[in-house]
């Protein structure tokens, strides 16, 4: 087994200053080829690498392995089935399940019947009380049929959310109280012509998937992504990266497909260059991880995504194994990671463990982006690569910066730029500006004025930022990000507060096992007694004295803070499917709490 080492595409990018304050960044070079639909990729690879294994998946011991022949036969079948049904734009597909063989042929098959699907995150259904956010979906979507891997866990959601005459397929365990069916019956069926007719019809701009994301008032967007979006992004990981396509790309992974990282970059990074995609059933929690750690001994990837709390969780099996260490880095290219930022004793542990595994650090890369944005926008390079920075833009994507305040906001243009929300024309149109840029809602400033080709860093969320009563704007994307890293690793998430208050503070989302662990208490002891321990409390009260001792002026301080002992939730939108945090829902519905933090006479909860 050789290790191929990363290539980068050329770093170099363009400036263009306008009258009005705005810049336009953008690459120099031309965006490279790509073809009409994803499908191209299946049938491309069914013929040229009929034999090479496609998707796999565990089932007990061993590996269930379709190659590209098998999986596009399969696709196809489905898509007969689909296409008998009478599916279309207007009564899609909707699959409730997570990553899995059937998900992926499901999706495929739906794409050459030039009917659209949507990947529902499974928490939606199996982890919400009230199945609201799973209703409004489907309200939005009207499905004409639903696929789920086991029927049995998603029954309640089904029988909560589903009007009655909707079709449910599944792999197992179908639904008797409505119309469904197994999967294996829609695959018993060969494809006939009308499939090669749908198949013809589909172009550039057919409706791929439509990924469900919460904006700011936690109500779902279905974002449309079209085929251009998702094979023109792929060009331009290949322009950015050349060597993930000089050997077919071999990935075990975990991230979710309702998601554009896991569903868009990773699966699409694998079709587009004839890898192998290995489904790991493992996820960054306690009792999951070591799923991961298990597919990891036994998967060498080429390219492993992840978040920066997978990371994290996966240093001391990596520390303690050599073995793993391994395996892991057999044939490892990069590690890439996104939806926050990488605290740097993670960083530092990879980089030293790649030099004692295989004789050098290998390179750690991010990108910024959005659903909207196909993925990938900005991405890192040979020259912008050092720790904080996002990178530039990719080829194909002009990025515009417009004076925001103090900050400088991005907004972006390029063919993998969505055409809107499905069927929320209100939200498309406030979604561009009058130029037709997507407006991205982060501020970027570049890590030296001087140097453009160094790239941007990432300066928060506009939306999120706001003023204390001296008139001092608090940048609270940054912020957190540092209090985030100083803190670590007792600290999952904080959500600042301050608006016209006179100084900022913190509700914060305490890292549970940390702190149960800083706290000496056993494991019967609740949260409110480990958050309330005397050690627990000194310590916090310690590293935020030395946080604000070097943060300089007051937007850099927080004056105070709570240790949440209630996280937040996914029913009222405090937090999303993905882990991550929404300020302004969290700030909204704790307002009490953020009141008890500027109170006159402090509570015992208060920590200074």
């Amino acid at each position: 087994m050789t290790r191929m080492r990363l290539t980068f595409g050329p770093p170099d990018v363009a400036v263009e200053r306008r009258s009005d304050g705005a810049m336009l960044v953008r690459s120099p070079h031309p965006l490279g080829p790509y073809p009409n639909a994803m499908t191209d990729w299946l049938d491309h690879w069914a013929k040229v690498a009929p034999n090479q294994v496609f998707l796999a998946e565990r089932e007990g011991q061993r590996w269930r392995k379709l190659t590209y022949a098998e999986a596009r036969e399969a696709a196809r079948r489905i898509a007969g089935g689909l296409i008998e049904r009478g599916l279309s734009v207007e009564r899609p597909v909707a699959i409730l399940s997570g990553n899995s063989v059937d998900h992926a042929l499901v999706g495929l098959g739906a794409m050459i019947a030039r009917v659209p699907y949507a990947p529902v995150s499974p928490p939606y259904s199996l982890v919400a009380k009230d199945f609201a956010k799973l209703k409004a979906i489907i309200a939005i979507l009207t499905p004409g049929l639903v696929f789920v891997g086991d029927g049995a866990p998603f029954a309640r959601a089904i029988d909560a959310a589903l009007p009655k005459d909707v079709e449910v397929i599944a792999r197992a365990n179908p639904p008797s109280t409505r119309p469904s069916s197994l999967l294996d019956a829609m695959l018993a069926k060969s494809a006939g012509p009308e499939v090669d007719d749908a198949q013809a019809k589909v172009g550039p701009d057919t409706i791929a998937k439509l990924l469900f994301t919460s904006g700011s008032t936690g109500a779902p967007k279905g974002v449309i992504n079209t085929h251009r979006m998702m094979t023109s992004n792929q060009a331009m990981l290949r322009g950015l990266n050349p060597s993930y396509g000089a050997e077919p790309p071999v990935l075990i992974d975990w991230l979710p497909w309702s998601h554009t990282f896991g569903g868009n970059n990773n699966f699409n990074l694998v079709l587009a260059n004839g890898g192998s995609y290995y489904v790991d059933e493992g996820k960054p929690l306690p009792g999951a991880i070591e799923e991961t750690v298990r597919n990891l001994r036994e998967v060498s990837p080429t390219v492993y995504y992840n978040v920066p709390k997978g990371f994290e969780m996966l240093l001391p099996y990596l520390q303690a194994d050599e073995a793993l260490r391994q395996s892991l880095f057999a044939r490892l290219q990069s590690f890439v990671y996104a939806g926050a930022a990488l605290p740097p004793h993670v960083r530092e542990e990879l980089e030293r463990l790649g030099r004692e595994t295989v004789g050098e650090a290998v390179p750690i890369l991010t990108s910024l982006g959005s659903t909207e944005t196909g993925p990938s926008a900005i991405s890192v390079t040979a020259r912008a690569c050092e720790p904080g920075v996002v990178g530039v833009p990719n080829p194909g994507v002009e990025v515009k910066l417009v004076p925001n305040g103090e900050k400088l906001e991005a907004r972006l243009k390029s063919p993998s730029i969505t055409p809107g929300y499905w069927r929320q024309p209100e939200l498309t149109r406030a979604a561009f500006d009058e130029e037709g840029y997507y407006k991205l809602g982060d501020a970027l400033r570049f890590a030296d004025e001087r140097d453009p080709e160094r790239g941007f860093v990432f300066d928060g969320r506009v939306a999120e930022d706001f003023k204390l009563a001296t008139g001092t704007w608090v940048s609270v994307g940054p912020l957190r990000l540092k209090f985030i890293a100083h803190h670590a690793p007792y600290v999952t998430d904080v959500v600042v507060a301050g608006h016209d208050r006179d100084d900022a503070a913190a509700l914060v989302v305490p890292n549970l096992s940390a702190c149960r662990e800083l706290s000496g208490l056993d494991g019967d002891a609740s949260v409110a007694e480990v958050l309330g321990c005397e050690r627990v409390r000194t310590t916090f009260a310690s590293l935020l004295s030395a946080f604000n001792k070097a943060a300089g002026g007051s937007s850099g301080r927080l004056a105070r803070l709570i240790l949440m002992d209630d996280p937040p939730s996914l029913d009222t939108g405090e937090m999303t499917d993905k882990g991550s945090i929404n300020q302004r829902a969290v700030l909204s519905h704790r307002a009490s709490l953020v009141e008890e933090l500027y109170a006159d006479t402090p509570s015992a909860r208060i920590i200074s």
